[in-house]
């Protein structure tokens, strides 16, 4: 059975552009595990609900709130030894209108693929010529807050430097938002979760000190855990990134360690 001109042009483009986006996510991969360079980190920050409070509270953001992630990814840096004294800059970029695809329900490996490539034509559409092939991309939806609704989960990718995070536009909430947007930028250079099912910090992977005696508690979270445990079973979340660490086991994940 021969197969339609018009299906193989399209099957022939997409192959192309799938390789297109192995090779791309090849370079990116090698260029921000070497840690020669500051990276560049740009946050976009998106209105998730459209309301009043949402829009005052994107409009009063400025570079100075994220200057805390800097600082702190130069204190761990420095614990760490790294030869780059800062690992990245993280700035301000415009605010952007149109709301990124949602994440499926019950995904399943092939929904998640499709909503990788579409989340990834959003990105590019939404940022033409704003951004390099080695820049990562932060897409912040902020939402004004509901206790009777939990924020949708946030996350980071590897492939192609960009994370979707969603955060509350509370001031008060600002340094915890800090933390989720170190932990989803070091999933886009390689780091991995380290809490269990419930959400407590895997022992001794997301512990900032799994030798400490005793070991309970401890006075610090893991970045990538972000809780801080009281007990293998309690912990509680660490309220600002004076009191998150990256320990030996996500320093090797991201390279900082030979």
């Amino acid at each position: 059975m021969r197969i339609p001109r018009f299906a193989t042009v399209r099957i022939t483009f997409l192959l192309i552009f799938l390789v297109a986006i192995v090779l791309v996510s090849t370079h990116q991969k090698l260029y921000t595990r070497i840690w020669t360079k500051t990276l560049e980190v740009v946050i976009y920050p998106i209105s998730g609900d459209g309301h009043l409070a949402t829009d005052r509270y994107i409009r009063s953001l400025s570079d100075a709130d994220f200057t805390i992630i800097n600082k702190w990814g130069i204190r761990e840096a420095k614990r760490h030894d790294l030869d780059l004294s800062q690992p990245f800059n993280v700035s301000l970029g415009e605010t952007i209108v149109t709301n990124p695809p949602e994440f499926p329900d019950n995904a399943n490996a092939v929904s998640v693929v499709f909503w990788g490539l579409r989340f990834r034509w959003w990105a590019y559409r939404n940022t033409p010529g704003k951004s390099s092939l080695t820049q990562v991309r932060l897409f912040v939806v902020y939402h004004e807050g509901d206790d009777d609704k939990p924020l949708a989960h946030s996350l980071g990718m590897q492939k192609g430097l960009m994370g979707l995070v969603h955060a509350y536009a509370i001031d008060s909430q600002t340094a915890q938002n800090n933390i989720v947007l170190a932990h989803e930028l070091l999933h886009t250079v390689g780091a991995i979760d380290k809490y269990e099912e419930w959400g407590n910090p895997a022992f001794p992977v997301g512990y900032a000190n799994p030798a400490r005696k005793p070991l309970f508690p401890q006075r610090s979270a893991e970045v990538m855990a972000g809780r801080i445990p009281t007990s293998y079973s309690s912990s509680y979340m660490a309220e600002s990134l004076k009191s998150v660490v990256l320990n030996q086991y996500t320093a090797a994940e991201i390279n900082w360690l030979e």
